[in-house]
């Protein structure tokens, strides 16, 4: 038996961890290679293999006849008498034993070593590869191997797995050594000389459910369901959860006794802000719920574009839409509705004409209140022949008060505009007669109109 044979599968045998069924049908097939090609494709032998000790055996058989037709299947009466000693007659098999180190040029050895380990690599790659995508969607622990144009190599059983930058926590900062936790997000094939890649996750929308699995045990046991997330990595995220058992509270159990539940899984999360919400049948019920903690006045739905407009006031417009546009979103996310505000712009609402008075200056302003003017509004819905009444008012100074004033009601609304406008979001304002200057196309009139009442049931 050649050594170079014997090592190349016996180290498999103890080493590779491959399992035995296969290695024995993958050695057979690199033998059966060697033999063909030596004796030729309609060659007959045997093999027989002792795993344990890396020895193999091979039997080649031919018929026994008086004219040789085929040398790869038959031999003469007289020599298979000469070789094997004994008195054979056309008809019986004779057996020969092959010595492969004899009888096998190194050139064969080479190639079928090669051949060989050609197939154990492809063997693991299919062995990790079905290993890691029967994870798919669980926690991995592993160690910082190491860091490369900001994505981290991840060291779990020896196996070196990847955590893409776009994978992780913006704000996390990780150093080579560090203990990771992350989701096993895909196990994609690799090139033909490539193995699979296994990419992990921490900003996948899963590794918040897993994490939330680990730490309350009533999502655990399946008591409370966890019907939908939504995530900004690292800032926010909007769980929304469902009881099957009248008797327990979803967003209590998910939060917590103080709150330490939900809080071990925001510190592993980088302080991002988890609100947990009751899940709803009603979708309307479940939108409000979802735009936490903006109180909405009226909210109308299309099934069929699945979008929802939503009627708020005026000063509950930066909530709902929360900083950058995050709330808003998130709940759109969440619920899987387009989400478009429209803002009921409020005619009490009124800035104290005190806020100008370094603009007005001292003298005027004392005589603008003499007249009961105390507001913007009231300055602004005064007739201007009114105004010139008042002492010290001149053409030029109710221009200018007046540009103060109009550019300080339309700042406002152009703050919340211009955030609706980067975030994406539509908004529109409801006219002074009810109706609504609406921006989004293709609605019907076929809405579910639904009032708005408390939100309750909302923890973060």
């Amino acid at each position: 038996m050649n050594p170079l044979i014997v090592e190349s599968f016996a180290d498999m045998v103890r080493e590779k961890g491959i399992d035995r069924d296969i290695l024995m049908s993958v050695i057979e097939e690199t033998f059966a290679m060697m033999i063909r090609k030596k004796y030729g494709q309609e060659a007959k032998f045997d093999l027989v293999m002792n795993m344990d000790k890396g020895d193999i055996e091979v039997y080649l058989e031919k018929s026994v006849v008086e004219t040789v037709e085929d040398p790869t299947t038959q031999i003469s009466v007289q020599d298979a008498a000469a070789k094997s000693g004994e008195d054979l007659e056309a008809g019986d098999e004779y057996v020969e034993i092959v010595n492969l180190g004899k009888d096998f040029g190194r050139r064969l050895i080479v190639t079928a070593k090669q051949n060989l380990n050609q197939r154990i690599r492809e063997i693991e790659k299919d062995n990790l590869f079905n290993e890691y995508n029967a994870l798919v969607g669980d926690i991995l622990v592993g160690e910082v191997y190491q860091i490369r144009h900001g994505d981290l190599f991840v060291l779990h059983n020896r196996r070196e797995l990847l955590l893409p930058k776009s994978e992780q926590i913006g704000r996390e900062r990780w150093r080579k050594g560090d203990t990771i936790r992350a989701i096993v997000k895909e196990v994609r094939r690799g090139g033909p000389n490539s193995t699979p890649v296994v990419v992990l996750s921490r900003s996948d929308p899963r590794f918040l459910e897993r994490l939330m699995e680990i730490e309350i045990p009533e999502i655990y046991d399946g008591i409370i369901l966890i019907k939908g997330v939504a995530r900004e990595p690292g800032e926010r995220a909007k769980v929304a959860v469902e009881s099957t058992d009248d008797r327990v509270d979803p967003v209590g159990a998910c939060v917590g006794m103080k709150g330490v539940r939900i809080h071990s899984i925001v510190r592993e999360l980088a302080n991002e802000n988890i609100d947990v919400i009751p899940w709803s049948e009603d979708t309307a019920q479940f939108l409000m719920r979802a735009l936490s903690p903006a109180k909405l006045l009226q909210v109308e739905l299309n099934e069929e574009s699945h979008t929802a407009t939503v009627l708020v006031s005026d000063d509950q417009v930066s909530l709902a839409i929360g900083k950058q546009g995050q709330n808003v979103r998130l709940a759109s996310r969440l619920t899987g509705y387009q989400i478009n505000l429209v803002k009921e712009a409020r005619d009490e609402e009124d800035i104290e004409l005190i806020e100008f008075r370094d603009e007005i200056g001292l003298d005027l302003y004392t005589e603008l209140i003499r007249a009961r003017i105390d507001t913007a509004k009231e300055f602004l819905n005064t007739s201007e022949v009114d105004i010139m009444r008042i002492p010290g008012m001149t053409p030029e100074q109710l221009a200018v008060i007046r540009g103060v004033l109009e550019r300080e009601f339309a700042q406002a609304d152009a703050a919340i505009e211009n955030v609706a406008e980067q975030a994406g979001i539509n908004l529109t304002t409801l006219k002074s007669d009810g109706s609504v200057n609406r921006t989004v196309e293709g609605r019907t009139d076929d809405k579910e109109v639904v009032e708005a009442g408390t939100q309750d049931g909302v923890a973060s």
